[in-house]
């Protein structure tokens, strides 16, 4: 059935097309958005497809995930979407760290959604969409990999598929899709859904940051006093620190990490 739909002529995602004619989109199917089985089926469907590729290479690479019948409008759909996010994210911290290449601040440009230590862009599709190009016949999450896009922006090639996409999804509906951004100019964050989002909007997700992938220096006395930073990070964001409380040296140093 998604199939189906990416295939139609007027689908405007050349890279969905891609992958789906060179079998290079893979599906898994679970019983509903937010199922709790289903979340841990799901991590570990895309374990294994980051295991079958690596190094993917230019040729675009998907992985299609569909639910059971959902019927909900375009702000329900978001928010179980993102719900369906964090608990991903939740089983999925158990074992594996936020791929150190991105962000894990929804709110930051270099924000991508992150799965076994590997960067997904996520690409939300629904009956229900205002946009045609997101209107799937099934409720759906398309996990593709960040690196791909960063590839293709570093090779010159992004722009010109961007503008492709573009044009057909303006073709399809008649008008501009106000969600596309260029990737990196903004959090991606705000076009997983679909819905076009307030500017003032504050995505849901909260990931969860483990201290022992950064450890500060504590100080051997109330009266010492050290700087917290991490390497790269800007000097607007060195803080400098005169308490021996680990409670507050560990917040401050979560913010350093979280700047950089």
């Amino acid at each position: 059935m998604i199939s189906s739909f990416i295939a139609e002529p007027s689908f405007p995602c050349v890279g969905a097309k891609s992958a789906l004619n060179k079998q290079r989109m893979r599906f898994g199917h679970y019983a509903a958005l937010c199922d709790e089985a289903g979340v841990v089926e799901q991590c570990d469907a895309l374990h294994a497809f980051s295991s079958e590729f690596p190094e993917p290479g230019a040729i675009p690479v998907s992985f299609v995930a569909t639910y059971g019948a959902l019927d909900v409008n375009e702000v329900d759909f978001e928010s179980l979407m993102w719900r369906h996010l964090q608990l991903m994210h939740d089983a999925d911290s158990q074992r594996f760290e936020w791929d150190k290449s991105v962000s894990a601040d929804p709110a930051h440009k270099d924000f991508s959604f992150s799965i076994g230590g590997r960067a997904f862009f996520v690409v939300g599709l629904h009956p229900n969409a205002s946009r045609l190009a997101r209107r799937a016949p099934l409720a759906c999450l398309v996990f593709n990999f960040h690196e791909q896009f960063a590839d293709l922006k570093a090779s010159g090639k992004y722009g010109n598929m961007q503008a492709v996409i573009r044009a057909r999804d303006t073709d399809l509906q008649g008008s501009l899709n106000p969600v596309l951004a260029r990737f990196g100019d903004a959090s991606e964050a705000r076009q997983y859904s679909g819905r076009a989002v307030e500017e003032d909007w504050v995505c849901p997700f909260r990931s969860v940051r483990p201290f022992r992938s950064f450890r500060p220096f504590l100080p051997s006395s109330p009266s010492s006093s050290t700087s917290l930073s991490s390497p790269g990070a800007p000097e607007a964001f060195e803080l400098q620190v005169e308490t021996t409380d680990v409670k507050v040296l560990y917040a401050m140093a979560d913010r350093v990490e979280h700047a950089a």
